[in-house]
């Protein structure tokens, strides 16, 4: 049942599984590898600044503090504190690039390359990496909460759409969100770019607050609906059925976080338009096994 066209390798946070997420030398690597985009997770600083980082509150899992930004600062330590508290300068003292897992199973310790003294980047310092290298697209995530008031969403939605057009990589990009309000704000704020509508099993349950008020029951339409140009749902729920509706809609499919070859497999015979993993390079072996084209590596040097 396959649709037989390409599908698409997308980087989770990077190349989450060997090199720190969300980092600037993570997307490299993953461009290294060869991807047709990276994916990454923003959030908003105290002084509206767009930062990287996949939770809203900063974990140890991920994060390290290294010292206040002066002495005394009653905000220290940052690591446990919401990314909306903190400043720029603040987040900017932060270690990135070394994983700390609170289990013993944590499956990314094993393979990811620690990269001490790695800080989380701005949105800006990601565009400006990107803005050298052709063709590769971004996927980014804007990390909210249905509790978060409208305004606050537009706000953010608006600041990420501006830093993208800052760097004319609006018609690259694509908009994530599990909360659906933000892809309204995103067509009102960055019409040039993709909006996808993220699913999974704790967002569509009945009386969802994730949906912007939308039905659960055919989230394909729902987020056609809301103004979605994909849906991506997790692995987990992605089901035949939901990549037939998704496309008798026109909208593509892309299943997320894919890492074992087995279901990287699957997902290709199911039709899925893209895989997200964290690990490209499993992925472009399953790809190459498929006899499915392959995203070019990206050879010149592009971290300065």
């Amino acid at each position: 049942m396959s649709h037989g066209g390409p599908v698409e390798l997308h980087g989770h946070r990077g190349a989450r599984g060997l090199r720190p997420e969300n980092t600037l030398p993570g997307f490299v690597h993953a461009m290294e590898i060869g991807v047709d985009a990276v994916e990454l997770d923003v959030g908003l600083t105290a002084d509206g600044v767009v930062v990287l980082n996949h939770d809203q509150v900063l974990s140890p899992v991920n994060v390290a503090d290294t010292g206040p930004v002066q002495p005394g600062d009653p905000l220290y330590p940052y690591v446990g504190k919401a990314i909306r508290d903190l400043t720029l300068d603040q987040i900017k003292t932060l270690d990135a690039g070394v994983r700390r897992p609170v289990a013993d199973d944590d499956p990314f310790v094993l393979t990811q390359l620690p990269l001490d003294s790695t800080p989380l980047p701005t949105l800006a310092e990601v565009c400006a990496l990107m803005s050298r290298v052709p063709d590769v697209g971004l996927a980014v995530e804007l990390k909210t909460d249905p509790d978060w008031p409208d305004s606050d969403v537009a706000f953010f939605a608006a600041a990420v759409a501006e830093v993208l057009g800052a760097f004319d990589l609006l018609g690259r990009s694509r908009l994530l969100a599990f909360d659906w309000r933000v892809l309204a704000e995103a067509r009102r704020y960055a019409p040039d770019a993709g909006r996808v509508a993220l699913i999974e099993a704790k967002t569509l349950g009945l009386g969802t607050p994730w949906l912007a008020g939308q039905p659960p029951d055919d989230p394909a339409r729902a987020a056609l609906d809301t103004g979605a140009t994909v849906l991506s749902p997790e692995r987990s729920i992605t089901t035949p059925e939901l990549v037939i509706a998704a496309h008798s809609l026109a909208l593509p499919v892309v299943v997320w976080t894919v890492n074992e070859p087995a279901d990287m497999s699957r997902f290709v015979s199911y039709g899925v338009d893209a895989i997200v993993t964290d690990y490209p390079d499993r992925l472009r072996t399953v790809l190459q096994g498929h006899g499915l084209p392959l995203p070019q590596p990206i050879t010149e040097p592009i971290l300065h």
